[in-house]
């Protein structure tokens, strides 16, 4: 079964991050857990999702403004069309801009592998004495 309400230390523990990061989100307005009566955080199961959409559009490498709109908190009106075509013109502009990283990758692959070549055959030349 699982877990209706969570602690700040159960989430930092699961997604191995630092509370200090959860608190981050929350400040930026990403997540908004309840409190207690005592004052602590009490994050939902939504809470607990919404975390796991920041981390994994951290690792995409998206900015956390592009991830608010992802995840459909800068526009109340927005309905899951109009979110989901949002994200997909995000994912297109991010996949274009791997395309081209790894094309100039490729390009300076090339080009070390060029110069370690060159590299080679000299300290050859010098080993045999030319």
């Amino acid at each position: 079964m699982k877990k209706e309400c969570y602690s700040i230390s159960d989430l930092a523990a699961e997604f191995d991050i630092t509370s200090r990061s959860i608190r981050f989100y929350e400040e930026k307005g990403l997540i908004t857990p309840r409190r207690s009566k005592g004052n602590q955080r009490i994050y939902t199961r939504r809470d607990r999702v919404r975390l796991k959409l920041i981390l994994r559009g951290k690792r995409f490498g998206y900015p956390l403004d592009e991830i608010a709109e992802m995840i459909g908190l800068t526009d109340i009106d927005t309905d899951e069309v109009t979110q989901i075509k949002r994200s997909l013109e995000f994912g297109e502009k991010k996949l274009k801009e791997i395309r081209e990283h790894m094309n100039e990758l490729k390009l300076m692959e090339a080009d070390m592998l060029a110069v370690k070549e060159k590299l080679i055959n000299r300290l050859n030349e010098i080993e045999s004495g030319q």
